[in-house]
Order: C-alpha cells, then structure tokens, then sequence
C-alpha cells in the first residue's frame, strides 16, 4: 500500500519529521517527510497494508506531547513507488 498525507497542526520545529522518520523504520515502512512552506508536513509512506494502517494511527496521535496533530488528509493507493529507504527531505 502507498499513502500520500498532508498533516496539518503544530507539525513543525517540534521534532515531527525525525519522529515520523523512526515511525516508519519501526513499521518497515519506505517513502519521505518534508515540510511545507504553509506550516503543513507532507508524507509519502508503502509497505505492508496493516503496517501503513498502523504508521497513520499513531500519526494521529502525532507521536510526543510536543505534536498536535489537528487533520489529516489521507490518499492510499495499492501501487507502490518503489522507495527504498524513508528520508527526511
């Protein structure tokens, strides 16, 4: 499975991205994270269908105290990109 979010909240200079980076190597998940100049995060993530459920379910919970996750826009797709790797950019 593949998913393409946009999260919206206090998702930046609180140590959002490295989190999300850890989350993913924890579910074996590839892909990236970067910010946006609007103050949104935007993710790409594949993997196992149950591990990318997992990785979205803690991201909602946005991971530390420091995180406050308000919404997400979540679109999955079943064809995969391809990462190898999940990256900060």
């Amino acid at each position: 499975m593949h998913a393409h979010i946009t999260v919206n909240g206090r998702v930046q200079g609180v140590g959002f991205r490295y989190s999300a980076q850890q989350r993913a190597y924890h579910y074996n998940l590839n892909g990236w994270v970067q910010n946006n100049s609007d103050g949104t995060v935007n993710i790409e993530v594949e993997g196992d269908d149950h591990n990318v459920q997992s990785f979205l379910n803690d991201l909602e919970k946005g991971f530390s105290p420091f995180i406050r996750v308000r919404d997400m826009e979540v679109d999955t797709q079943h064809k995969e990109k391809g990462y190898k790797d999940f990256i900060i950019r």
